[in-house]
């Protein structure tokens, strides 16, 4: 199933929504400098301007919030990678496209990305927010594997290409961009990604 792109509402915000959207963003904007367990709803209604009662009012629970920040995490990355990305055309060219953008979402989040944070957070630890974690790292992994078997099908990869493993070693690479970024530097580790990338493609060339 593909990843589920950001919703858009057609009609205008009522009040509520657009106080929960006020709160939603504060939390993210904490979640990547603490990560979604450093969340708290005293904190997050303080950054707000709230009383602790009137974000309960719009999130039941603490847990509750942290799968919001969650779910708006993975919406602003499908936004920035996966949405442009459609516009070009099918088979390498989008996948390029999307490396990309994804290289350019690192820069962008500064080593802060919420739903990377997030797979250390709860890798071991069993839970509802765990399985969720899960559920979005594995659907966009298969996004990629999809874009590299459609360059497959069209013969710009090579025909024993395997999709899963190919968006394997991106995976790869773009988790060595964002480690390396912020210790020594964006430019260079987006040099290295980038040579690594294209030394992938060459390796699964037809």
């Amino acid at each position: 199933m593909p990843l589920a792109l950001a919703s858009t509402r057609g009609a205008p915000q009522t009040k509520g929504e657009a106080t929960r959207d006020l709160i939603v963003g504060a939390a993210y904007d904490m979640a990547r400098q603490d990560g979604l367990e450093g969340l708290s709803i005293g904190t997050v209604a303080q950054a707000v301007g709230m009383s602790k009662s009137g974000v309960f009012a719009h999130f039941g629970s603490r847990e509750d919030l942290q799968f919001a920040v969650l779910e708006s995490a993975c919406e602003r990355f499908v936004g920035f990678v996966m949405t442009p990305a459609l516009k070009a055309r099918r088979g390498l060219p989008r996948l390029r496209v999307i490396m990309a953008n994804w290289c350019e979402w690192a820069r962008y989040t500064q080593g802060h990305c919420v739903l990377l944070a997030a797979v250390g957070e709860f890798d071991g630890r069993p839970g509802p927010l765990r399985e969720r974690v899960v559920q979005y790292q594995a659907r966009w992994r298969s996004e990629l594997a999809r874009a590299i078997r459609i360059a497959v099908e069209i013969g710009e990869l090579a025909a024993d290409t395997e999709p899963e493993q190919f968006a394997f070693e991106i995976y790869g690479v773009l988790m060595v961009l964002h480690h390396d970024a912020g210790l020594f530097g964006y430019d260079t580790a987006l040099a290295r990604a980038e040579r690594a990338y294209e030394r992938l493609v060459a390796s699964y060339s037809p």
